[in-house]
């Protein structure tokens, strides 16, 4: 059985994933050893020392390249990095295709469009995929996707917040913070960073944090689905967080990238919520939702109703982030959302959801006949399986050196995730059950 298979994680520092391959000095005043070569004069930003070791996704690329290095006969399966593995459905793609074939004409051609996106697309976001919440076309700004907004919404926040993150959560909110300035120091022994609120999201609560034990923070960082988790948050529990971040003077920062994976009553936007508005932004994607993981699509929602302590209009500070660091989606890209949300499109589209869905079953199946407790699955594409005693990190290397199946350390999303490893839904049918089978194998 597992137990006896994996062993215990005594030997890896709980706070690190993968070691630094070099220690750099720092570039703080009295540092400023010399080596051979040129150096320049300008230092490095002290905040970009504060980060961990490499991003996790391309830490686990490494591993695997490695690994495929050591095992060129292998039939590597890769259930790690969620992207999706299915085409684009052809209705979507000629919509691309016959936009970007005007371009070439004098009638067809455009330039640059609007920094919020096309108000067309913005329109059918809000009538289709917020119908019934008052989000309107004007609050919606259209991006490249949902990491980069991340990052804008960081810089519109700026360095003297304080941040609250769900634990074991998406790597870029912790990772944002900390180039940012918000984070302070990481403390080696819990893996934290001290000024940051770790909300233990775990499966003994339910995968929601007890708020009436959290701290007041500037912002909140709140993924449903989550991911790692899978878990979706209940309509009460969300008012349970609107309600909290209301009575604090707090802002949400609302991740629902895998709002279309929902197959039960859970809200798909935080704006279903009473009272959201004033206290929310939501970011989401058609990167899981239509397949664009290479094509890059996103938006950000931010309520005219939200505002500054100082009662000024969050709106339309974003829009000046927006118009200063961005020129826009792709107007081929954007042509292909449009089509995502009209007609056949969004059928098409919600079919190749259904398609990782019945994945995410097979995975689920496969690990609960082991014995084990398995989370998500039915709301997420991601499965989120418990292994009790181990390093999360040994039950990934294992995995990978026995079965050739790549997965995700859940130590990678934080202290949170220790114990857990996560398992994508997002490949070709033939290889999920594949993957089922050699599971089955190892741990039976």
């Amino acid at each position: 059985m597992y137990y006896s298979q994996v062993t215990s994680c005594i030997s890896i520092p709980r706070a690190i994933l993968l070691q630094p391959k070099t220690n750099w000095p720092s570039s703080k005043p009295g540092n400023e050893r010399r080596r051979a070569g040129h150096w320049t004069r300008v230092p490095r930003n002290v905040n970009m020392e504060g980060l961990r070791r490499g991003y996790l996704f391309p830490e686990i690329s490494v591993r695997e390249y490695e690994h495929a290095r050591r095992n060129p006969d292998a039939r590597l399966i890769r259930l790690g990095i969620g992207d999706t593995t299915q085409p684009i459905p052809d209705t979507i793609t000629a919509a691309m295709a016959e936009h970007a074939y005007a371009l070439s004409t004098t009638r067809g051609y455009r330039g640059y469009g609007a920094e919020q996106g096309d108000m067309e697309l913005r329109m059918a976001i809000a009538e289709t995929l917020y119908r019934g919440t008052g989000v309107k076309g004007s609050e919606i700004f259209v991006s490249d996707g949902a990491q980069c907004d991340i990052s804008r919404l960081q810089m519109l926040l700026g360095s003297d917040v304080k941040v609250a993150v769900q634990d074991p959560s998406f790597p870029a909110y912790i990772d944002t913070s900390v180039i940012v300035g918000q984070s302070g120091k990481l403390e080696e022994k819990t893996g934290k960073y001290n000024n940051i609120v770790y909300m233990n999201c775990g499966a003994e609560n339910n995968f929601f944090p007890d708020l009436s034990a959290t701290p007041r923070t500037d912002v909140i960082f709140f993924c449903s689905p989550n991911n790692p988790t899978g878990s979706a948050a209940s309509w009460k529990q969300l008012k349970q967080l609107v309600d909290f971040a209301k009575t604090n003077g707090s802002i949400i920062v609302y991740d629902s990238a895998y709002a279309a994976y929902i197959s039960d009553e859970s809200p798909r936007s935080i704006f279903e919520i009473p009272g959201a508005k004033e206290v929310a932004i939501e970011i989401s994607s058609f990167s899981k939702f239509a397949g664009f993981t290479g094509v890059r699509l996103g938006w950000t929602v931010v309520p005219e109703e939200l505002k500054y302590a100082n009662g000024f209009p969050v709106i339309e500070d974003f829009n000046r982030i927006v118009c200063t660091c961005f020129n826009g989606a792709s107007n081929i890209v954007q042509a292909g959302g449009l089509a995502c949300l009209t007609g056949d499109g969004y059928q098409a589209v919600r079919n190749v959801v259904g398609y990782y869905k019945e994945n995410a079953k097979i995975l689920v199946e496969a690990f609960a006949s082991l014995g084990l407790k398995v989370y998500g699955g039915e709301n997420a594409p991601y499965v989120w399986v418990h292994f009790p005693g181990t390093c999360s990190l040994n039950v990934f290397d294992q995995i990978l050196e026995k079965t050739h199946v790549v997965t995700v350390p859940g130590r990678g999303f934080g202290p949170g995730g220790e114990e857990y490893i996560r398992v994508s839904a997002f490949g070709h049918r033939e290889n999920i059950i594949e993957a089922s089978l050699r599971m089955k194998k190892l741990f039976n």
